[in-house]
């Protein structure tokens, strides 16, 4: 018996002449995404327990490898990242797993899940066979897969399926690298189905597929398409959509996506008709909390992903049952023949009010107040100072010649608010900055500073693992500005004493409950809920309100914290229903 035969005769999901066998019965797998790191731990069972409602048998999650390792060597898994018992709870609640631990995500997570020591590596290439990557991944599944491997279904535990990759096909042809994926994994313990997903076109099957391994595909439409393409390739093996894209994310300043409920359930129905398999991305999408939400680029300009990660999915990112969970629970209802339990009703949310704010201290007072400088003769990056997100103060002190002289960043990444002795004169994007603002000047020198926050890594395409920060220099007309002090400022990581100086609210409650918040006349910044950094808000929307989950808030006082990057409103307002934004019918093909 071969080495996959002997695999296979262990798995519970596995396959034969083009269908799927669980325990050696016909099945079909009817999964959905959601992501724990996405969904507020007390929350988990609820979220899970209403895909069941929706007649799903399986839960996919990817693991985002920057979620556990922020820092070299220092792996967490506790808490909100414990995702040990988030699977335990999918099992409790009667679900199968799919687990996708990359180690590339995508996700629209900030740097497609990698963490940013590791993509500010210098020489190091990602998603590559490049021994340094390698040795990297090496370790990283060394700390994952001992903690996956005693809950696959082998050992009694809910995991059927592990993904290698993640639509490798789309970015790279390194078979190298997926071979050697396979072998680790099957190395580190893993005896369940191994499968690879990719976009139904040959480039990316022809990419991303590794020969014995189930190749899968991710698409929104066409699925007659899409099973003929591989039942072409793959005769023997079952067609699986591992991603249906039944709604779509935002970015920042786009219209809010949506798919129809009608359009959405007719591809499921046409995938069924197929006799496929399939999972929902999402079936809940939940939040970018913090400053975990990625970025895309068009090949002009940098599109970061808002703080929603709603997608238009069956389950709102507050639990809320939608149109579109009715459509496409009938569908399955019909396709499995089983009646799924009803759902528990969706959680309550706090009522409508104004909450007057105080301010605070000026901004950059603030930041000065909150980082210490390191100095450097040119402005280092976000990298060179160990700061994987938030903000950067950068200090210099120019001679800036009468008559004046333009101002240019090269490089920039992403958006730089522009000091002069203290007075705001300028906010650029990256476009903007090369083209430059021009400075007044009275030959002397100025106290010039550019606060410069990062909107979100890179997490599709081959701008993945871009740095962050001021990658070129900065100019005043020819002449290099240089001798800086760089302060950074990891606004996740603050606490008591940073906050003490931030605009406030207070919110009163009796007993918690889950919020909307909105933040009218306020520009573009960030917001902590006792602490906690919900997340950042920005007056270009699509959304204009903000999630707050329900275990961030405690009965009597709750305290909200605005550091407001531009221009201050007089009150935060609680809103009794999500507002996403002016809708778009979004529906991705591959022509």
């Amino acid at each position: 018996m071969t080495d996959t035969q002997q695999r296979a005769a262990t798995a519970l999901l596995t396959y034969e002449a083009g269908a799927f066998l669980r325990g050696g019965r016909p099945h079909r797998v009817l999964s959905g995404s959601l992501h724990y790191f996405r969904v507020h731990p007390a929350q988990w069972r609820d979220r899970l327990e209403r895909m069941v409602a929706l007649g799903l048998n399986t839960v996919d999650t990817y693991v985002a490898w920057n979620f556990h390792e922020r820092r070299r060597g220092e792996v967490d898994f506790s808490g909100w990242r414990d995702l040990e018992r988030f699977l335990e709870l999918a099992a409790e609640v009667g679900l199968d797993a799919i687990v996708r631990p990359g180690p590339y995500i995508c996700a629209e997570w900030d740097n497609g899940g990698f963490p940013a020591w590791l993509s500010g590596t210098p020489g190091l290439r990602l998603r590559s066979s490049d021994p340094a990557y390698l040795d990297a991944v090496d370790a990283w599944f060394d700390e994952l897969l001992p903690r996956l491997v005693p809950l696959q279904a082998s050992h009694g535990g809910p995991i059927v399926a592990v993904q290698l990759e993640n639509e490798f096909g789309s970015y790279g042809d390194d078979a190298d690298y997926l071979a050697w994926l396979r072998e680790r994994l099957v190395a580190g313990g893993v005896t369940e189905l191994v499968y690879t997903a990719d976009g139904p076109t040959e480039l990316m099957q022809d990419g991303g597929s590794v020969p014995g391994v189930l190749a899968t595909a991710t698409f929104g439409s066409r699925a007659a398409q899409a099973a003929s393409m591989l039942r072409e390739r793959r005769a023997d093996e079952p067609f699986m959509c591992a991603e249906l894209w039944n709604g779509w994310f935002d970015h920042w300043g786009d219209p809010h996506h949506v798919r129809t409920p009608e359009g959405a359930a007719g591809v499921v129905a046409d995938i069924i008709a197929e006799g496929g398999s399939l999972s929902l991305y999402m079936a809940h999408g939940g939040t970018n909390f913090g400053l975990w939400s990625g970025a895309n680029h068009d090949g002009v300009r940098l599109q970061p992903t808002q703080t929603s990660y709603d997608s238009h999915a069956p389950i709102a990112e507050n639990g809320a049952l939608t149109e579109k969970f009715c459509r496409i629970r009938d569908v399955l209802q019909d396709a499995s023949g089983l009646t799924p339990p009803e759902a528990s009703p969706t959680p309550p949310v706090l009522p409508a009010a104004t909450l007057p704010v105080r301010p605070g201290r000026e901004l950059l007072d603030v930041l000065r107040a909150a980082g210490e400088p390191v100095r450097a003769a040119n402005p280092p990056t976000f990298e060179e100072l160990g700061l994987d997100a938030g903000l950067v103060l950068y200090e210099a002190r120019p001679v800036v010649p009468s008559g004046g002289a333009l101002l240019t960043i090269r490089g920039l990444r992403d958006r730089a608010l522009v000091f002069v002795d203290g007075v705001r004169v300028a906010v650029l994007d990256a476009e903007q900055a090369a083209s430059g603002v021009r400075l007044a000047g009275e030959g002397r020198p100025v106290v010039l500073e550019l606060v410069v926050e990062n909107q979100g890594r890179i997490n599709y395409g081959p701008l993945l693992g871009e740095g962050k920060g001021i990658l070129g220099g900065v100019q005043l007309d020819r002449r290099l500005v240089q001798r800086w002090a760089a302060r950074p400022l990891p606004l996740d990581e603050w606490g008591a004493r940073e906050l003490a100086g931030l605009t406030t609210a207070n919110l009163a409650v009796d007993e918690p409950a889950d919020a909307f918040l909105a933040f009218p006349g306020f520009g573009k910044g960030f917001v902590w809920v006792n602490g906690f950094l919900l997340g950042r808000y920005w007056e270009i929307g699509p959304q204009q309100t903000y999630y707050v989950p329900a275990p961030l808030l405690r009965a009597g006082e709750n305290t909200i914290a605005v550091l407001e990057l531009e221009r201050l409103g007089d009150a935060v307002e609680l809103r009794e229903r999500a507002e996403l934004g002016p809708e778009q019918e979004y529906i991705e093909t591959f022509d």
